[in-house]
């Protein structure tokens, strides 16, 4: 290769006080692989793909704080008894020569009980249709309980070798449940205004960056919007964005939006694999369910490359802090523009399921772009075993619906 271009995905970059040798980051994709609430070997191979292919950073996705925010039975949970495969995970990725990020997250509204057995808690007591069952609305108990399980979760992280702490306060989880009006109908301290909604977000934020230390970065996935009309706007959302960067308790923003409840669909854009969707469900009630209701829960939004790019801009325009852009962001074409308008770091999740060692071949000259067709497949897969791309099967080969293709 030439020299490098200025502001280019493939220079080192700080975030906060580490450094990641490239500006490609791996962004939190649910794998599927995690079994009893723990890390397991196929977890930490199925990352080693990214690390290997060049990524700076990967990022295990959506690690509950504590058992009552899972969404199903074996997910990730953050207690002792995970520590050993936490440990392993981040030691693979530092071993391939890449740095490794831990989505933290309590699902709030949508836990589910057949998971953990306990009433789901949220702002707002109200009938959560994921759950099956009515959310209690959380108590001032429970803000100190779950403020110090993000705590105790992030120091948990550091303490088997992470070098980020990711905070989802995006896609209609806990934290983002407490912005979006719709979720939030409380007319306390918690409630009501837009400061009052924030409040909860950024006291856990606070917490997490005095528990993380002065070794670890932390950022925040931040909803820009979350797609519908009585859900969080990007106005509202902004200001919020400015409120986190004056507390000083993140060292970057992850620019997401959509919300899992109301607009699953917005934060991926491309195909809704519907018919993939209803035969995963393993109920007959709930293959009814979903057939009934997905004309509902699950409108598609149309794919663009960069999808994400022009609202992004705006919150470019009203911070300072190093933002991280992702949203369909597979040509490095579209990746290089975002580096050259102001974002210090792109992140991928489908371009990369896709092709794990992408940012290698970008870099060589190779590829162009992911190969990645926005048809979503990838997410039924995670109810198959894991996470995949069904275009890719073998190395070597391409595989969809039964054929093979050459490479």
């Amino acid at each position: 290769m030439g020299a490098m271009a200025a502001n280019s995905v493939f220079e080192a970059g700080r975030l906060g006080p580490i450094e990641l040798r490239n500006r490609v980051i791996k962004c939190g994709t649910n794998e599927g692989m995690s079994r009893k609430g723990l890390v397991t070997d196929e977890l930490i191979a199925w990352h080693r793909e990214f690390t290997r292919g060049g990524v700076g950073m990967t990022t295990l996705a959506y690690c509950a704080v504590a058992s009552e925010g899972r969404t199903f039975r074996d997910q990730i949970w953050m207690r002792e008894e995970a520590f050993d495969g936490l440990q392993q995970f981040a030691a693979a990725a530092h071993a391939d020569g890449a740095c490794a990020a831990i989505q933290l997250g309590h699902a709030g509204w949508f836990s589910s009980p057949h998971a953990t057995g306990t009433t789901p808690i949220g702002p707002s007591a109200t009938f959560s249709p994921h759950a099956q069952c009515r959310a209690r609305a959380m108590d001032e108990s429970d803000f100190e309980r779950v403020t110090a399980e993000f705590a105790a979760a992030a120091r948990l992280a550091v303490a088997a070798g992470f070098d980020a702490i990711e905070v989802h306060c995006g896609h209609g989880y806990l934290l983002s449940q407490f912005l979006c009006p719709w979720n939030n109908r409380r007319r306390d301290q918690w409630g009501g205004s837009l400061e009052n909604r924030a409040r909860f977000p950024r006291q856990v934020l606070r917490a997490v960056r005095k528990a993380a230390g002065p070794h670890a970065a932390v950022y925040a996935k931040l909803n820009m919007e979350d797609g519908f009309s009585s859900g969080l706007v990007a106005k509202d959302a902004i200001e919020v964005a400015r409120w986190i960067e004056a507390d000083g308790s993140v060292d970057a923003l992850q620019l997401t939006g959509g919300h899992t409840t109301r607009t699953p669909f917005f934060v991926m854009r491309g195909e809704v694999p519907l018919r993939d969707l209803i035969k995963n469900q393993r109920h007959w009630m709930a293959r009814l369910g979903m057939r009934l209701m997905a004309p509902f829960l699950l409108k598609p939004f149309p794919f663009e490359e960069g999808y994400f790019l022009p609202r992004a801009l705006e919150f470019r325009a009203a911070l300072g802090l190093p933002l991280m852009l992702l949203g369909g962001l597979t040509q490095l074409e579209t990746m290089e523009r975002a580096r050259n308008l102001g974002f210090d770091f792109v992140a991928i999740g489908r371009g990369l399921i896709r092709d794990p060692d992408l940012v290698q071949r970008l870099e060589s000259g190779e590829l162009k772009g992911s190969r990645c067709v926005p048809c979503n497949r990838c997410i039924v897969e995670m109810e198959r075993g894991g996470t995949r791309c069904v275009f890719r099967e073998k190395p070597g080969e391409l595989t969809q619906l039964g054929g093979t293709f050459p490479r």
